[in-house]
């Protein structure tokens, strides 16, 4: 099912070039790396339902330890954290929960990173959420499902205002 989305939508959907950075967190993001702000706040209202200073503990589902934290916007994941701050992006991890357009930008390009990995295809973007290892195919394409029905949402809705 994805995979047929995929051909319908993705890539006239996905990569934009847009010519110039607009007013919001979004449109700033998706001209900065190529990828549709409509997109981009789709995950965004997946991940966090736009609430900017919201954390998400992720634990171990056998031993309930916590593996690692995801924040703000786009939650973005802990592991990145030690890169973001040797790249001098974030002074602390709390900049990504008080700079809610820090973190789309941030969001953002660890999407770009993830489609240089494994191509634009919604199993691609579901990475952003499940990761690369291949057991976590299911996890890719339920997340990738939940966020085209977002996105298409939003589509629509713009269509209306216009």
């Amino acid at each position: 099912m994805v995979d047929d989305m995929l051909r319908l939508f993705a890539v006239p959907l996905i990569i934009l070039s847009c010519p110039h950075a607009g007013a919001s967190c979004f449109e700033a993001a998706g001209a900065k790396y190529h990828i549709d702000p409509l997109l981009i706040k789709a995950i965004a209202i997946g991940e966090s339902n736009l609430h900017a200073e919201i954390t998400n503990t992720n634990s171990d589902k056998k031993s309930g330890r916590a593996l690692s934290i995801d924040y703000g916007l786009m939650q973005v994941n802990s592991t990145h954290i030690p890169r973001l701050i040797a790249l001098g992006y974030i002074g602390s991890a709390q900049e990504l929960l008080t700079r809610p357009c820090l973190n789309v930008q941030i969001g953002t390009w660890i999407l770009a990173k993830h489609f240089q990995v494994c191509g634009i295809s919604w199993n691609c973007l579901g990475s952003y959420n499940a990761g690369f290892r291949k057991d976590r195919h299911e996890t890719r394409e339920s997340y990738a499902n939940r966020i085209y029905a977002i996105y298409r949402r939003l589509l629509h809705q713009e269509r209306e205002i216009k």
